[in-house]
């Protein structure tokens, strides 16, 4: 039996702040006890924060190990190692790897070809070796504007692991790029079209969209019911998108692109998540809604790293302070997330729960992660 007692830690529980010490069993989290003694064995924290493992429900991060530089693609098994081990770094002991589904074969410019499938096989693969440090589900990103989503999202199934089912409608003129003029800025300089290549590209989706659009959204919907995953909408941005996706029976939405729309989430009973980059960096990239907005405004639950690993945490302690209520802030990226992927046994410290468990020292306005335990054992 693998026993570990954290002790002389200011322990963030799920409604309080307490210095205390916790003692992890055989996997689960065995007792909590506010307390000044330091048991023989115990590990003194010094004070430091003791808070469960982050919960990460979207995050690129691995396909930017797949492919560290433009055309340039990294062996598959080195890549997930490694993306796992920075992951672990991080203080996150759970994600939901994001892969696209559904491929673009026929525009010379800007087409993408499929990997999802193959992907998916070599992560889960690699679990059942036991050759990964943390906790990997899978998070479909199903492309509406695409060729192929019909195809590529029949070849998984309930044995896959697949948590989440996003549907992602990046069409021009719309969401996330309903500004022609910043999206032009953005695949005119990482594609280097000419003006008129990338005015054929927004024609050619435009039209992919309105031709297979609806069968795609259809068949996204049923393929999450299907797998049984957790239905998300992503970049939600009128009150008549989120009443679609809630027709659909999407329980999380992916960064609401305006305030209009993280309020009609509320109202929906749709959780609201947001990148924790655009929180650290005081807005959007894409010029759409800030984080820090929602937050001030109550309609922010749930952050994802989504391009930066590290931001999870820094984001999140940026929100206790901002809330003054420092267990709210972390349970934006521990038991906020586990709930909305549907995850019971996770997410907060308390006896009995699944012992992922981080140490943290503050820095200032940064953060280190002095140590990670994953089902008690220690990972990082």
């Amino acid at each position: 039996m693998t026993q570990t007692i954290l002790a002389n830690a200011t322990l963030i529980l799920p409604d309080q702040v307490l210095r205390g010490r916790i003692h992890l069993a055989d996997g689960r989290i065995a007792e909590i006890a506010e307390d000044a003694s330091l048991p023989a064995g115990a590990i003194d924290c010094g004070g430091d924060l003791v808070l469960p493992g982050l919960v990460e429900l979207h995050t690129d991060n691995l396909e930017r190990h797949l492919q560290p530089r433009p055309k340039v693609e990294w062996p598959h098994q080195a890549a997930i190692v490694a993306h796992d081990a920075e992951l672990a770094s991080t203080g996150i002991t759970t994600v939901f790897d994001a892969l696209r589904v559904g491929s673009v074969f026929t525009s010379p410019n800007v087409g993408y070809g499929e990997y999802a499938r193959a992907l998916a096989t070599e992560v889960l693969q690699l679990r059942a070796q036991g050759a990964l440090r943390i906790s990997h589900f899978l998070h479909l990103r199903a492309e509406i504007c695409s060729e192929t989503l019909v195809e590529e999202m029949a070849k998984f199934g309930p044995e896959d692991r697949v948590g989440i089912v996003s549907l992602m409608d990046h069409t021009p003129g719309q969401r996330q790029f309903r500004d022609i003029g910043k999206l032009r800025d953005y695949v005119m300089g990482k594609r280097g079209l000419s003006d008129a290549e990338f005015d054929a590209h927004v024609e050619s989706q435009q039209a992919l969209r309105d031709r297979l659009g609806a069968l795609h959204e259809a068949t996204a919907v049923a393929e999450a019911r299907r797998y049984g995953a957790v239905l998300a909408s992503h970049d939600d941005t009128t009150a008549g998108q989120v009443a679609v996706s809630a027709r659909h029976g999407a329980r999380l939405a992916e960064f609401p692109t305006t305030s209009e729309a993280a309020q009609a989430c509320r109202d929906q009973g749709i959780a609201v998540m947001m990148g924790a980059p655009n929180l650290i960096r005081g807005g959007s990239h894409s010029g759409n809604v800030a984080a820090h907005v929602l937050a001030e405004a109550g309609l922010l639950d749930i952050l994802s790293s989504d391009y930066v690993p590290s931001s999870l945490l820094t984001a999140a302690l940026m929100l206790g302070d901002l809330w003054d209520d420092m267990p709210r802030g972390v349970a934006t990226v521990t038991s906020a997330p586990a709930t909305a992927a549907g995850l019971t046994d996770r997410g907060a410290l308390r006896p009995g729960a699944r012992a992922d468990v981080i140490r943290v020292a503050r820095l200032g306005n940064a953060s280190a992660v002095r140590g990670v335990w994953v089902q008690g054992n220690r990972i990082a």
